[in-house]
Protein backbone atom coordinates (compact mmCIF):
# COMPACT_ATOMS: atom_id res chain seq x y z
CA UNK A 1 0.00 0.00 0.00
CA UNK A 2 1.51 2.97 -1.33
CA UNK A 3 1.52 6.19 1.10
CA UNK A 4 2.19 9.91 -0.05
CA UNK A 5 3.99 12.20 1.86
CA UNK A 6 1.83 15.14 1.30
CA UNK A 7 -1.15 15.53 4.19
CA UNK A 8 -2.56 17.89 6.69
CA UNK A 9 -4.25 17.00 10.03
CA UNK A 10 -5.80 18.93 12.59
CA UNK A 11 -7.71 19.05 16.00
CA UNK A 12 -9.08 21.72 18.22
CA UNK A 13 -9.06 20.85 22.29
CA UNK A 14 -11.35 23.23 24.13
CA UNK A 15 -10.42 23.46 27.78
CA UNK A 16 -12.11 25.28 30.35
CA UNK A 17 -10.26 28.37 30.19
CA UNK A 18 -7.98 27.81 26.92
CA UNK A 19 -8.33 26.46 23.65
CA UNK A 20 -5.33 24.83 22.17
CA UNK A 21 -4.95 23.78 18.11
CA UNK A 22 -3.00 21.23 17.00
CA UNK A 23 -2.45 21.22 13.40
CA UNK A 24 0.14 19.07 11.30
CA UNK A 25 1.66 19.69 7.41
CA UNK A 26 3.77 17.91 5.67
CA UNK A 27 5.24 17.29 2.08
CA UNK A 28 7.96 15.17 0.48
CA UNK A 29 11.59 15.10 1.69
CA UNK A 30 14.20 12.74 1.69
CA UNK A 31 14.60 12.20 5.29
CA UNK A 32 12.42 13.50 8.34
CA UNK A 33 12.66 16.90 8.65
CA UNK A 34 9.96 18.46 11.61
CA UNK A 35 10.04 22.07 11.79
CA UNK A 36 7.75 22.71 15.59
CA UNK A 37 6.18 26.12 16.54
CA UNK A 38 4.66 26.28 20.27
CA UNK A 39 4.14 28.68 22.91
CA UNK A 40 7.88 29.03 24.93
CA UNK A 41 5.61 26.89 27.98
CA UNK A 42 5.52 24.00 26.30
CA UNK A 43 9.27 23.69 24.91
CA UNK A 44 9.92 21.26 27.96
CA UNK A 45 7.70 18.74 26.51
CA UNK A 46 9.26 19.43 22.81
CA UNK A 47 11.12 16.77 21.99
CA UNK A 48 8.49 13.95 23.54
CA UNK A 49 5.99 15.69 21.16
CA UNK A 50 9.02 15.32 18.16
CA UNK A 51 9.47 11.52 18.93
CA UNK A 52 5.52 10.84 18.61
CA UNK A 53 5.40 12.83 15.75
CA UNK A 54 8.45 11.37 13.81
CA UNK A 55 7.73 7.43 14.95
CA UNK A 56 3.76 8.09 13.41
CA UNK A 57 4.98 9.94 9.84
CA UNK A 58 8.69 8.53 9.09
CA UNK A 59 9.59 11.07 7.11
CA UNK A 60 8.73 14.23 5.12
CA UNK A 61 8.78 18.15 5.63
CA UNK A 62 6.72 18.31 8.47
CA UNK A 63 5.23 21.70 9.84
CA UNK A 64 3.60 21.20 13.66
CA UNK A 65 1.99 23.96 15.23
CA UNK A 66 0.63 24.58 18.82
CA UNK A 67 -1.55 27.27 19.03
CA UNK A 68 -2.95 28.04 23.05
CA UNK A 69 -5.74 30.65 23.15
CA UNK A 70 -6.72 32.13 26.89
CA UNK A 71 -10.59 32.06 26.67
CA UNK A 72 -10.90 32.47 30.18
CA UNK A 73 -9.63 34.42 33.36
CA UNK A 74 -6.03 33.01 33.45
CA UNK A 75 -2.99 34.82 32.66
CA UNK A 76 0.49 34.15 33.32
CA UNK A 77 1.12 38.13 32.87
CA UNK A 78 0.78 40.97 35.62
CA UNK A 79 2.33 44.68 35.13
CA UNK A 80 5.57 45.10 36.81
CA UNK A 81 3.88 48.45 38.74
CA UNK A 82 7.50 49.54 40.01
CA UNK A 83 8.56 49.63 36.43
CA UNK A 84 5.80 50.98 34.62
CA UNK A 85 5.87 54.24 37.74
CA UNK A 86 9.26 54.61 37.24
CA UNK A 87 9.14 55.03 33.32
CA UNK A 88 6.43 57.70 34.01
CA UNK A 89 8.52 59.50 36.50
CA UNK A 90 11.23 59.53 33.47
CA UNK A 91 8.69 60.23 31.10
CA UNK A 92 7.29 63.20 32.93
CA UNK A 93 11.09 64.83 33.58
CA UNK A 94 11.63 64.96 29.79
CA UNK A 95 7.99 65.28 27.84
CA UNK A 96 4.96 67.02 28.43
CA UNK A 97 1.58 64.53 28.41
CA UNK A 98 -1.40 63.50 30.72
CA UNK A 99 -1.06 60.40 32.74
CA UNK A 100 -2.79 58.04 30.04
CA UNK A 101 -0.40 58.97 27.50
CA UNK A 102 2.70 58.54 29.32
CA UNK A 103 1.31 54.99 30.41
CA UNK A 104 0.59 54.31 27.24
CA UNK A 105 4.63 55.19 26.38
CA UNK A 106 5.85 53.54 29.46
CA UNK A 107 3.96 49.93 28.21
CA UNK A 108 6.15 49.88 24.92
CA UNK A 109 8.91 49.60 26.78
CA UNK A 110 10.90 46.79 28.35
CA UNK A 111 10.65 44.79 31.70
CA UNK A 112 6.88 46.11 32.04
CA UNK A 113 5.24 43.26 32.03
CA UNK A 114 6.28 40.09 34.14
CA UNK A 115 5.63 36.79 33.21
CA UNK A 116 5.19 33.76 36.16
CA UNK A 117 6.13 30.42 34.43
CA UNK A 118 4.01 27.73 35.71
CA UNK A 119 4.52 23.96 35.40
CA UNK A 120 2.58 22.23 32.70
CA UNK A 121 -0.75 20.35 34.26
CA UNK A 122 -0.04 17.01 33.83
CA UNK A 123 -3.80 16.72 32.65
CA UNK A 124 -3.60 19.42 30.05
CA UNK A 125 -0.47 17.86 28.63
CA UNK A 126 -2.15 14.48 28.19
CA UNK A 127 -5.07 16.05 26.46
CA UNK A 128 -2.63 17.74 24.40
CA UNK A 129 -1.15 14.02 23.91
CA UNK A 130 -4.54 12.93 22.55
CA UNK A 131 -4.99 15.74 20.34
CA UNK A 132 -1.53 15.25 18.50
CA UNK A 133 -2.97 11.77 18.07
CA UNK A 134 -6.43 12.67 16.67
CA UNK A 135 -4.18 14.92 14.15
CA UNK A 136 -2.00 12.47 13.49
CA UNK A 137 -4.39 9.98 12.46
CA UNK A 138 -6.31 12.50 10.53
CA UNK A 139 -2.85 13.18 8.23
CA UNK A 140 -2.04 9.26 7.99
CA UNK A 141 -5.67 9.42 6.34
CA UNK A 142 -4.81 12.00 3.83
CA UNK A 143 -1.57 10.74 3.40
CA UNK A 144 -3.39 6.94 2.22
CA UNK A 145 -5.71 8.37 0.33
CA UNK A 146 -3.07 10.46 -1.81
CA UNK A 147 -1.56 7.36 -1.95
CA UNK A 148 -4.12 5.56 -3.58
CA UNK A 149 -4.11 8.14 -6.31
CA UNK A 150 -0.55 7.75 -6.79
CA UNK A 151 -0.98 3.99 -6.97
CA UNK A 152 -3.04 4.10 -9.35
CA UNK A 153 -1.24 6.33 -11.67
CA UNK A 154 1.78 3.84 -11.25
CA UNK A 155 -0.45 1.16 -12.30
CA UNK A 156 -1.38 2.86 -15.41
CA UNK A 157 1.88 3.50 -16.51
CA UNK A 158 3.30 0.29 -15.80
CA UNK A 159 0.71 -1.32 -17.88
CA UNK A 160 1.50 1.03 -20.47
CA UNK A 161 5.28 -0.23 -19.98
CA UNK A 162 4.44 -3.77 -20.41
CA UNK A 163 2.20 -2.73 -23.18
CA UNK A 164 5.69 -1.36 -24.70
CA UNK A 165 7.86 -4.11 -23.88
CA UNK A 166 5.60 -6.51 -25.62
CA UNK A 167 5.75 -4.22 -28.95
CA UNK A 168 9.72 -4.27 -28.83
CA UNK A 169 9.30 -8.24 -28.67
CA UNK A 170 7.38 -8.16 -31.30
CA UNK A 171 9.74 -6.10 -33.64
CA UNK A 172 12.60 -8.08 -32.32
CA UNK A 173 13.31 -10.68 -35.04
CA UNK A 174 12.55 -8.04 -37.36
CA UNK A 175 14.99 -5.59 -36.54
CA UNK A 176 17.61 -7.96 -36.52
CA UNK A 177 16.84 -8.88 -39.74
CA UNK A 178 16.82 -5.53 -41.19
CA UNK A 179 20.07 -4.92 -39.67
CA UNK A 180 21.71 -8.25 -41.83
CA UNK A 181 19.80 -7.01 -44.76
CA UNK A 182 21.63 -3.69 -44.43
CA UNK A 183 25.25 -5.33 -43.69
CA UNK A 184 24.42 -7.79 -46.47
CA UNK A 185 23.74 -4.84 -49.21
CA UNK A 186 26.85 -2.62 -47.87
CA UNK A 187 29.13 -5.69 -48.99
CA UNK A 188 27.18 -5.87 -51.85
CA UNK A 189 27.92 -2.18 -52.93
CA UNK A 190 31.58 -1.92 -52.24
CA UNK A 191 31.67 -4.66 -55.40
CA UNK A 192 34.07 -6.59 -53.32
CA UNK A 193 34.77 -10.31 -53.57
CA UNK A 194 34.25 -11.11 -49.24
CA UNK A 195 34.46 -14.69 -48.14
CA UNK A 196 31.24 -15.71 -47.19
CA UNK A 197 31.99 -17.98 -44.42
CA UNK A 198 34.36 -15.12 -42.55
CA UNK A 199 31.48 -12.54 -43.46
CA UNK A 200 28.72 -14.87 -41.87
CA UNK A 201 30.70 -15.43 -38.61
CA UNK A 202 31.51 -11.79 -38.21
CA UNK A 203 27.70 -11.01 -38.90
CA UNK A 204 26.67 -13.70 -36.17
CA UNK A 205 29.64 -11.54 -34.15
CA UNK A 206 28.23 -8.81 -34.64
CA UNK A 207 24.07 -9.35 -34.12
CA UNK A 208 25.04 -11.28 -30.53
CA UNK A 209 26.73 -8.23 -29.44
CA UNK A 210 22.97 -6.12 -30.33
CA UNK A 211 21.03 -9.08 -28.54
CA UNK A 212 18.67 -7.47 -26.07
CA UNK A 213 17.32 -10.49 -24.90
CA UNK A 214 18.36 -10.43 -21.18
CA UNK A 215 17.97 -6.68 -21.34
CA UNK A 216 13.75 -7.53 -21.83
CA UNK A 217 13.86 -10.25 -19.40
CA UNK A 218 15.15 -8.38 -16.72
CA UNK A 219 12.96 -5.40 -18.01
CA UNK A 220 9.82 -7.48 -17.14
CA UNK A 221 11.17 -8.22 -13.58
CA UNK A 222 11.61 -5.14 -12.72
CA UNK A 223 8.46 -4.35 -14.01
CA UNK A 224 6.55 -7.35 -11.75
CA UNK A 225 9.04 -6.22 -8.88
CA UNK A 226 7.60 -2.91 -8.86
CA UNK A 227 4.08 -4.31 -8.80
CA UNK A 228 4.70 -6.29 -5.81
CA UNK A 229 6.35 -4.04 -4.13
CA UNK A 230 3.80 -1.44 -3.90
CA UNK A 231 1.46 -4.26 -3.34
CA UNK A 232 3.27 -4.78 0.14
CA UNK A 233 1.69 -4.08 2.98
CA UNK A 234 4.38 -1.12 4.15
CA UNK A 235 5.16 2.11 1.94
CA UNK A 236 8.55 1.96 0.80
CA UNK A 237 8.88 4.96 -1.40
CA UNK A 238 13.14 4.71 -1.57
CA UNK A 239 12.27 0.55 -3.04
CA UNK A 240 10.83 1.97 -5.53
CA UNK A 241 12.86 4.46 -6.58
CA UNK A 242 15.69 1.83 -6.43
CA UNK A 243 13.57 -0.19 -8.52
CA UNK A 244 12.68 2.24 -10.96
CA UNK A 245 16.27 3.07 -11.44
CA UNK A 246 17.11 -0.65 -12.47
CA UNK A 247 14.12 -0.40 -14.82
CA UNK A 248 15.77 2.70 -16.54
CA UNK A 249 18.90 0.91 -16.59
CA UNK A 250 17.16 -1.88 -18.92
CA UNK A 251 15.39 0.66 -21.01
CA UNK A 252 18.76 2.74 -21.75
CA UNK A 253 20.39 -0.69 -22.89
CA UNK A 254 17.91 -1.56 -24.96
CA UNK A 255 17.99 1.68 -27.09
CA UNK A 256 21.78 1.81 -27.28
CA UNK A 257 21.50 -1.54 -28.78
CA UNK A 258 18.70 -0.88 -31.12
CA UNK A 259 20.01 0.64 -34.00
CA UNK A 260 16.80 0.53 -35.82
CA UNK A 261 14.57 3.64 -35.46
CA UNK A 262 10.64 1.69 -34.97
CA UNK A 263 12.51 0.20 -31.75
CA UNK A 264 13.90 3.51 -30.61
CA UNK A 265 10.61 4.98 -30.89
CA UNK A 266 9.24 2.55 -28.34
CA UNK A 267 12.21 3.06 -26.41
CA UNK A 268 11.37 7.25 -26.16
CA UNK A 269 8.08 6.22 -25.28
CA UNK A 270 9.27 3.85 -22.02
CA UNK A 271 11.25 6.74 -21.34
CA UNK A 272 8.62 8.91 -21.15
CA UNK A 273 6.63 6.94 -19.39
CA UNK A 274 9.28 6.32 -16.67
CA UNK A 275 9.79 9.86 -16.24
CA UNK A 276 6.39 10.47 -14.60
CA UNK A 277 7.05 7.33 -13.01
CA UNK A 278 9.78 9.08 -11.15
CA UNK A 279 8.15 12.83 -10.96
CA UNK A 280 5.88 11.08 -8.42
CA UNK A 281 8.07 9.28 -6.79
CA UNK A 282 9.14 12.11 -5.15
CA UNK A 283 6.10 12.13 -3.28
CA UNK A 284 5.93 8.21 -1.88
CA UNK A 285 6.91 7.91 1.57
Amino acid sequence: MIQSMTGFGKHVLQLPTKKITVELKSLNSKSLDLNARMPQAYREKELELRKLIASALGRGKIDFNLYVEITGDETSSEVNEAVVKQYIKQLRAIADGDDLRLMEMALRLPDTLKTERDDIDPKEYQAIVESLKMALKEIEKFRSEEGKILEGDFASRLKKLHQLLKEVNGLDEERLNAIRSRLEKAVTDMKAEVDANRFEQELIYYLEKLDITEEKVRLENHLNYFEETMASADSNGKKLGFISQEIGREINTIGSKANYAPMQQLVVQMKDELEKIKEQMLNVL
